[in-house]
Formats: C-alpha cells, sequence, structure tokens
C-alpha cells in the first residue's frame, strides 16, 4: 500500500536539540523521516479527476469515511489533504467535501 514515507529514507539525527530526549531514552541518535513534500490539488488537478460530494454529517470521520470509500481506514489524511482540512474539527455540519472516487489518481496528484 502506498503511503506518504514509501519514496522517504530515513534520516539520521544526532543534533543537540534532541540531547535531553537521546538523553532519557540512552539514545546515540534518533532516526525519523523527513517532512514530506506534498500540497493542496490546484483547481485544474480537481477537476481531472472524478469525486463525490459528501455533506458533512454528526459523527462524521475521515477514517470512516477512507474505509468506506477505499476499504482502508490509514487513507483518512488523502480526504483530509484533498480539501484542505488538517481535522474533523476544522469541518462543520453541512459543509461540503469531495472524496477522490480512484485512490491512486489522488495520490499521484498529491506527490505520494
Amino acid at each position: 500500500m502506498p503511503t506518504r514515507y514509501n519514496r522517504n529514507t530515513i534520516l539520521t539525527n544526532d543534533s543537540e536539540f534532541y540531547a535531553p530526549l537521546r538523553s532519557t531514552r540512552d539514545l546515540k541518535m534518533i532516526r525519523h523521516y523527513p517532512t514530506q513534500l506534498i500540497w493542496n490539488p490546484v483547481l485544474a488537478d480537481r477537476m481531472a479527476i472524478t469525486t463525490n460530494s459528501h455533506m458533512w454529517k454528526y459523527g462524521n470521520r475521515f477514517y470512516n469515511l477512507a474505509h468506506t470509500y477505499y476499504g482502508d481506514r490509514r487513507y483518512w489524511w488523502v480526504i483530509a489533504w484533498w480539501n484542505g482540512v488538517p481535522t474533523e474539527s476544522h469541518l462543520k455540519l453541512g459543509d461540503v467535501i469531495e472524496i477522490p472516487v480512484n485512490i491512486q489518481d489522488a495520490l499521484k496528484i498529491l506527490n505520494v
């Protein structure tokens, strides 16, 4: 399954900023992923992808929508990113969001 991190290498970080954390965990360095570069789709990208409109209702969650549309809750972030909202709390009841129908096409546009 493609994720946001598939094409990234793991970085090792021995910076002094992390010294207290390394000390408490008895580590010489911390390994982590670099920041993934993805962007919100522009209008031309949005028009090239088939989407379903969904009116935000009480109890909706991105992970449940991802499970419904893609069969995999881990794609919740695609729906959030596609709509330019980081969390469910940024939506109000009655807001209409767009959900890309084809997950592979959406991942391509999001540079994943």
